[in-house]
Order: structure tokens, then C-alpha cells, then sequence
């Protein structure tokens, strides 16, 4: 509370006894009445002396009772009793921790009236904590600076001031400062000193955290008694600093450790990713008698949520159960909802949350949270409204930053725009967690402009923020911008090395360095736009920074390799990669599937679940899809049968429609009809009737063609594909009146057909193509060569396929028309502007059509080169006159 009766001059006259009660508090109406024969008045009560008031005081300061440490030194000067150099540190400690500035400023102008501001080095280093702890830097070096004589706890609180106000340079420079003037420091001096080396990283931060551990052991500290006191703060540095190592060697060097040191490294191990470690060392802590509290819990249950070990979860509750007053822990509370929503187990951690009694924020943000990574984002926008309309509590960043994800995918939360407007009103739009959340946010409604103007006007850019907008580029299809902004970021300077922490940066005059999330962003536009020189530049990159080692940038790397047409490069990623996960092995399987490595893809099937890898959905998926392009139908078929009994996945939409595409693409269009009509009711049916209606189309079947287009067009109207390939089918039986209506009907509906696209790569540049295109600066030149290459084709016995045409002109017309379709002008493109030799490798956005796959055959014989052609499907490798798909795709 503030003391406003501090302003009332020492010489004012104390309030007597009644005004003062009625000043300070109501005067109880007491039922006991004296009797009427006592006329005398009562005795006055002695008043309390001046050393009475002022061990009252410190006995509340002390005992952490700080509200009545104002009260009573309120009273106190009420009374008339001047406080001394014992009562203002005590009123100050307690203003400092209340955080209540103006109390503390209205302290601070007494203690000069009566001169202990500079009399009392006590008082004067306890205004200097106090101004740390609820004022500016600027209050706190007037009051350091006018100190007379400095001792250890003045140069002690300074330190730490400076290090609240994460001024960790000018903390280091302090303690310089201090030697020089000859002061010796203390135990909680090497502590705010480790604190600040480890908030500056990097290179320079270990060194500066190196000296001032060297300096300990040169001055005896760990002899003393604040022995375990700095070692903890050593062990934190090192960990913070990412030599983890060498925090266990100092924590096992100790003999007499206790709880601190345990949580110390068992949150540090956990801050680390060192998981398994980090519960061992729980299991260690126990077998050693030591008990676990509330802190020891709430850093190990992070460990549990990731390495999803729901078991060990459920025993720390239980004995999180069985221990007095833990339960009551909001942080551990917070760990277990966290654990048990990272585990799946999102009632579980709804019980937790529902049984806390007293549910401060961070336990809403773990249950918001949960809720939008199990994509319940309903569930979390409820839950956030009634944060604030029922519990009464106002939303952090934190908050915002968790439920902006919800508010991106929830249909029924229409206007998303809005809550950048709460955002604003919350006053949270300048903190970056919010920025990078709202980023995020509008990159997937497709305002990636506006995800721009965010990041440009930020004024201070971490890693974090560098990644969700590379994330935002690519996923709108800007992959060219976003190998721009990767070289950007590492050209930017003034920012610390190798850092994901909002509170570090501007330390060191160093370039951001992409880290595993960066170049997991990045490399899926290498694989888009078939950029392997890009591709394999980010490998490199990921060689020398200990980077490929990282299971999600192998399974990243495996991923760009095989989808750049180069099989082989991808299997050797994989091979030396130290572990592979379930995504790793699926990758590949895919990868082989694409390339027309159907037998390949069942081996590695089998030698995943030998390795004790369980397949998953995807994984079938890949399967199923390998078969399909290498015409394995009875094994896929046989898959299929086995894969709810043997392996315990239940067949989704997805896996019919492949089974479907693997049926019709054999030409069993009669058994790939029957099986849609038996899938189990509640399944999605437009991707299997998707399948069916190519397979229609590959096939030339009319009748089952209009029954499958019929079906798709009334589930997705919208879907420019269905037409086209209905169309297709009629215009290919020479069905031109029909094939007419259906572009009429198209039309009509307002549906435009996606524009055939092709990229290819030269000279570290990825060139695009449209079907048609003649804006290249070398146009003139590509159709040249391929009318040219046209000529040496006939030759060869090269018949145009003109029944990929869908327009009912002339022969000419139509031939001259096929020459412009995307992939063959980036074919040409890569034959005129690559050494003679030099594989060619394109990337389309659509199936590539008849007439090509045939062209190209013979462009691959004529110029003597392999051609690796990528569409939306699967890998074609033409060489000498031959495609890898066998002409099955």
C-alpha cells in the first residue's frame, strides 16, 4: 500500500489513540458494556517504546509479511516515532519486493530528510535493491553513485540490478570494477556474475564463464561455505552455455550435494533436450535419499512430455499425490497438464487442471495449450474465453501466443483478423512471442504481406522469428523468397550466435546462424522447385555446423535427395544417419515408391519392422503408392488384408483411394469400382473416386469415367481437375460435343483450371515455365530447338500424341501447341544453358501427358543426356530412348 502519511512533516503533532484508530482501522462494535457503578476512566495503555516498533517491523520484513511491515512502520511514524538505520532497510526490503515504487520513493525522500541515505551504508545499499527491483537502471546508479563508502553488498546489489535489468556486459564490467577498488567479493557475487556470462553465449560467453570459474577455484570459493551455493550457479551457466558436459562433470565432482544441485542439473538436462538423462538422474536423486519438491518435479515432467513416457508421468503424480502440499504447486500442476496432453492423454490432463485449486495463469496456458497441440482448437478458444469471463484472469503473451494457432484453424472462429485487433488492445503487440504467433497466423490465411509488414517492423528479430517467416514463405509457395531471407538472416549482425532465447540477443556483433528448424523450413522449397545445387548447399552447410546429425534434418535431407531425382544420394543420407525415426523410414519408402522401386520399398517395409520401427498410417500410404507405379498388385493387395490384424492400423479414406489407384491403374477398373462401393460408411470417398477417374482416364473407360466424375463433382464442385479429366477422357474417344459441355459446365461454375508449370535449376538459378510461355528471355531460341528436336524426332519414328489436346482444331495446330507445354520448354531450356552430359532435371506441377512422356523418350536419345522429370505423381528417368516407369504410370 502506499504510505501516503510519509509526506506529513516530522513535526506535525501524532494523532491521538481514537483518530488514529479510525484512521488505520474500524472501531469494532463490541456487545460488552462496562457496568454502570465504574465511573472512573480506564487507564491509559502504556505506549509501545521505539525499539518494540522497530523489532516489530523486522520481524515482519523477515518473516516475509510485508504489507504489515508497511502497516506497522506507518503506525509507527504516526506515533510519532522517528524511524532509525534499522527501520528503513526493513521498510525498504519490504516496499522492493511489494514492488511498490512509489512507497519506496516516498521511504527513500525520508531517509534523506533525517540523512541515513549517506550516514547508513545499510540503508543506502537496501534503496539500492529496492530501485533494482521496482524502479529503472537510471534510479539505480543515481543511488550507487552517491554511496560514500561501497562495501561487498553495495557492489553485490549493483551487480544484481544490472543483471535484472539484463545489462549482463555491464554486470561483468561491475565486478572489474569492484576488484579495483579492492573489495572482496562474495559467494552471491560469483553467482550474478555466472548468471550474466551465460545470458551473453556464445563463444565469449564461455570464455568469460571459464575465467570467472577459474577465478573461483584461485580464490578458494568452493572451500568456503558458499561452496554449493556458487557451484549450482556454475553448473547453470555451463548448461545455459551448451556444454551440458561439463556441468554433470562439476555436479559429480561434489560430495555433499543437495536439492539444489539435484534440480539444478536435472532442469538443466531437460533445458538441454538431454531427456533420458535427465530422468535418470531423477531415478539417482531418489536411490540417494534425496526428496524430490515441487521444483525437482516440474523440471523432469518436460522430460517426460517429450520423450512421451505417459508411465513415468503417472508415477511422479502419484506421488505428486501422496506429498503434502504439492499438489497445490501451480508450476507442477502446470507440468503434469503439459506431460499428460503431450502424451495424448488430454482428459487425463483436463482432470488435473479442473482439480487445481487455485489456477493461476500459467496453468491456463498449459491447458490452452494442450488443447491446440491436439488440435482441439474449440476446445481452447472456449477455454480461453472463459479464462477471463468467469476465472477473472487477464490473458500474457504467453496466452495469445498459445491460442493463436486455434484461432488459424477453428472454422467457426470466422473473423481470424480480429484478434490481432485484442492483440492490440491487450497491449501485447510489440512482445515477440505475440509477433511471431501473429505471423504465423497470417502466413496460413494467405496474407503473407502482412506477415512481412509484422517482421520488418519488428525492432528486435531472434532466431525464432527469422524461422516463421522462412516457414511462411515457403508454405505460400514464395520458395524463391525464402532462400533469399535465409542468406539474409545470416548476413544480419548484432545478434548472439546459435540462440532460440528471447532474452538474448544484441550481445554479440555475430550473424544469426540457421539452426535444425531453419533448414527443415527451407529445404522442402529445394525439393519444389527441384533446386539440387541449393539443396546441397544447405547439406553442406548442415555437415559442417554438426547439423546433419539431427534425425529431423536427415529425414529433411533423405526427403530433398529423392524428391531431386537422385535416389542413390538419398539412400546414403539414410544409411549414415546415426538413428532414424518412423518419419525417416517413410520418407524413403515414398522416395522409392516414386522412383518405380516397388520390390525396394517391401524390403525396407520389412527390415523397418525387423528394426522394431511399427509402421503407421503414412507409412501404408507410401506403401501402397509404391506398389501402384511398379504394378505390384497381389502384394499390395496382400498388404492391405493384413494391415488392421498384423499391424494394427485401421484403413483410412486415404489408404482406398491408393488401393483403388493401384487396382485401376492395372486396368481392374471393375474391382476398383466394387471396392468403393464397400468402404465402410463415414469414410471421405473423394480421393478413391479421384483414383478411379484417372485410372478411367489412363484407360480410355467412358462409362465408369462419367459415373466417377459424376460422384466428384457433386462432393467437390469446385475442383478444377475433375473436369479436366473427364474432359479428357471424352476428347481422347473423340467425344468432342461432350468434352465441349464439360469445359462449358467449368466455366459456368467458375472454376479455372491450375496452368501447367514447370522448374528447372542452372547456374544456382531456378527458372519457372508455363504452358505456353513465351516471356523467357530465351523463348525464341527454346522453341527453336524444339521444333528443330521435332524434326530428328519423326525421323526416329516419333508420332505426335494429339489426343492430349483438348481442342478441336487442326492437326498443326495441335502439334504446334504440344511443343508449348512446360516441361518441354524447361527440357530445352536445360539442353541449351548446361555442359553437354549434364543430367537434366525438371519439376512439374501436374501429371506430365502422353505426348511428352513419348518426346522426351526421344529428346534423351537424341542429345545423349538423362532426363529427370518430377510431376505431381511420381519420377520419370528418361535415358537412351527408355523411362524408369516403364511406360506403367
Amino acid at each position: 500500500m502506499p504510505l501516503y502519511f510519509l509526506s506529513l512533516p516530522l513535526s506535525s503533532p501524532p494523532l491521538s489513540p481514537s483518530s488514529r484508530q479510525n484512521q488505520l482501522t474500524p472501531i469494532p462494535n463490541h456487545s460488552f458494556q462496562s457496568p454502570p457503578h465504574l465511573t472512573t476512566s480506564p487507564p491509559i495503555a502504556k505506549q509501545p517504546s521505539p525499539a518494540s516498533w522497530i523489532g516489530k517491523l523486522r520481524s515482519h520484513a523477515r518473516s516475509n509479511r510485508f504489507q504489515d511491515a508497511l502497516l506497522t512502520y506507518l503506525e509507527m511514524t504516526i506515533t510519532g516515532i522517528s524511524p532509525d538505520n534499522f527501520a528503513f532497510p526493513a521498510a525498504l526490503k519490504a516496499a522492493g519486493c511489494l514492488h511498490d515504487l512509489n512507497s519506496g520513493k516516498q521511504l527513500h525522500a525520508a531517509a534523506v530528510k533525517l540523512g541515513y541515505h549517506s550516514s547508513s551504508t545499510t540503508v543506502a545499499n537496501t534503496l539500492l535493491s529496492m530501485y533494482g527491483k521496482c524502479g529503472d537502471i537510471g534510479d539505480v546508479y543515481q543511488v550507487f553513485d552517491r554511496i560514500p563508502y561501497r562495501d561487498q553488498v553495495s557492489w553485490n546489489s549493483m551487480i544484481t540490478a544490472l543483471c535484472w535489468f539484463e545489462e549482463w556486459g555491464l554486470a561483468l564490467e561491475a565486478f572489474r570494477c569492484l576488484e579495483e577498488e579492492g573489495v572482496e567479493p562474495s559467494s552471491f557475487t560469483l553467482v550474478s556474475v555466472a548468471l550474466a556470462c551465460s545470458h551473453i553465449g556464445g563463444r565469449d560467453g564461455l570464455w568469460l564463464g571459464k575465467q570467472v570459474h577459474g577465478y573461483g577455484l584461485r580464490t578458494g570459493f568452493f572451500d568456503r561455505n558458499g561452496k554449493m551455493f556458487t557451484s549450482n550457479a556454475l553448473m547453470a551457466m555451463y548448461a545455459k552455455l551448451g556444454r551440458v558436459v561439463d556441468s554433470r562433470i562439476l555436479f559429480e565432482q561434489f560430495n555433499n550435494r543437495d536439492r539444489v544441485s539435484w534440480n539444478t542439473m536435472i532442469s538443466s538436462l531437460t533445458q538441454s533436450d538431454h531427456f533420458v538423462e535427465a530422468v535418470a538422474l531423477l531415478r539417482l536423486m531418489v536411490v540417494e535419499g534425496i526428496k524430490p519438491d515441487g521444483v525437482t518435479v516440474a523440471s523432469v515432467l518436460p522430460a517426460c512430455s517429450h520423450l512421451e513416457l505417459l508411465d513415468v508421468g503417472k508415477e511422479i503424480h502419484a506421488y505428486v499425490l501422496r506429498t503434502d502440499n504439492l499438489f497445490e504447486n501451480s508450476y507442477v500442476g502446470s507440468a503434469l497438464v503439459d506431460m499428460y496432453c503431450n502424451c495424448k492423454q488430454i482428459e487425463s490432463g483436463r482432470r488435473v487442471f479442473d482439480a487445481m485449486t487455485e489456477c493461476r495463469i500459467g496453468l491456463w496456458n498449459a491447458m490452452i495449450a494442450g488443447y491446440v497441440l491436439n488440435d482441439l482448437d474449440e476446445e481452447a478458444l472456449r477455454l480461453f474465453m472463459k479464462m477471463e469471463a468467469v476465472a477473472g484472469l487477464c490473458p500474457n503473451p504467453t496466452t495469445m501466443a498459445s491460442v493463436l494457432p486455434a484461432c488459424v484453424r477453428c472454422e467457426a472462429f470466422s473473423r481470424k483478423k480480429d484478434i490481432h485487433g485484442y492483440v492490440v488492445k491487450r497491449g501485447f503487440e510489440d512482445d515477440r512471442y505475440v509477433q511471431n504467433a501473429l505471423m504465423d497466423m497470417y502466413s496460413r490465411i494467405e496474407k503473407l504481406e502482412v506477415a512481412r509488414k509484422i517482421f520488418e517492423s519488428m525492432d528486435k528479430k531472434d532466431l525464432i522469428s527469422w524461422n516463421t517467416m522462412l516457414t511462411g514463405c515457403v508454405i505460400n509457395g514464395c520458395h524463391d523468397e525464402a532462400f533469399h531471407l535465409m542468406r539474409e538472416m545470416q548476413r544480419v549482425r548484432g545478434a548472439k550466435e546459435n540462440t532460440e532465447d528471447y532474452d538474448n540477443d544484441d550481445c554479440l556483433n555475430v550473424p544469426y546462424k540457421p539452426n535444425a528448424i531453419t533448414l527443415i523450413t527451407v529445404l522442402p522449397g529445394c525439393t519444389a522447385l527441384a533446386a539440387l545445387a541449393k539443396g546441397k548447399e544447405i547439406h553442406a552447410y548442415a555437415v559442417r555446423h554438426e547439423l546433419a546429425l539431427d534425425v529431423a534434418v536427415g529425414s529433411a535431407l533423405v526427403d530433398m535427395y529423392a524428391k531431386c531425382g537422385c535416389l542413390m544420394l538419398s539412400r546414403r543420407v539414410f544409411d549414415l544417419m546415426p538413428k532414424q525415426n518412423l518419419i525417416t523410414w517413410n520418407v524413403l519408402i515414398m522416395a522409392y515408391g516414386m522412383h518405380g522401386h516397388g520390390e525396394e520399398a517391401l524390403k525396407l517395409l520389412k527390415r523397418m519392422t525387423t528394426d522394431g520401427v511399427n509402421p503407421n498410417e503414412v507409412t501404408f500410404i507410401a506403401v501402397f503408392a509404391a506398389c501402384s507405379h511398379s504394378g505390384l498388385v497381389s502384394q499390395g493387395l496382400d498388404i492391405f488384408d493384413r494391415m488392421k490384424e498384423e499391424y494394427d492400423v485401421e484403413p483410412k479414406s486415404d489408404h482406398y483411394a491408393c488401393v483403388v489407384d493401384l487396382l485401376g491403374r492395372a486396368g481392374q477398373l471393375e474391382e476398383a469400382y466394387q471396392l468403393i462401393m464397400t468402404m465402410p460408411t463415414g469414410l471421405d470417398l473423394a480421393d478413391a473416386w479421384s483414383s478411379l477417374l484417372g485410372a478411367c482416364r489412363i484407360h480410355g473407360d467412358v462409362k465408369l469415367g462419367e459415373i466417377a466424375a459424376r460422384s466428384l463433382i457433386d462432393l467437390e464442385p469446385k475442383v478444377a481437375s475433375h473436369y479436366i479429366l473427364l474432359s479428357n477422357i471424352y476428347a481422347s474417344a473423340g467425344l468432342w460435343d461432350k468434352a465441349f459441355d464439360v469445359r462449358k459446365n467449368m466455366k459456368e461454375m467458375g472454376v479455372r483450371k491450375e496452368p501447367g508449370c514447370s522448374w528447372i535449376e542452372a547456374s544456382d538459378e531456378v527458372h519457372k515455365f508455363m504452358s505456353g510461355d513465351e516471356s523467357h528471355p530465351q523463348s525464341a531460341e527454346l522453341h527453336g530447338l524444339l521444333e528443330e528436336l521435332s524434326e530428328k524426332m519423326r525421323k526416329e519414328g516419333y508420332v505426335p500424341d494429339t489426343s492430349c489436346v483438348l481442342h478441336n482444331v487442326r492437326e498443326e495446330e495441335k502439334e504446334w501447341l504440344l511443343c508449348g507445354h512446360s516441361e518441354r520448354l524447361a527440357i530445352a531450356f536445360g539442353i541449351l544453358n548446361t555442359p553437354p552430359g549434364m543430367t537434366i532435371r525438371v519439376a512439374k506441377n501436374l501429371r506430365v501427358c502422353n505426348d511428352c512422356h513419348v518426346a522426351t523418350k526421344y529428346i534423351s536419345k537424341i542429345v545423349e543426356r538423362e532426363i529427370v522429370v518430377r510431376d505431381v505423381r511420381r519420377f520419370h528417368h528418361f535415358k537412351d530412348g527408355f523411362c524408369s516407369c516403364g511406360d506403367y504410370w
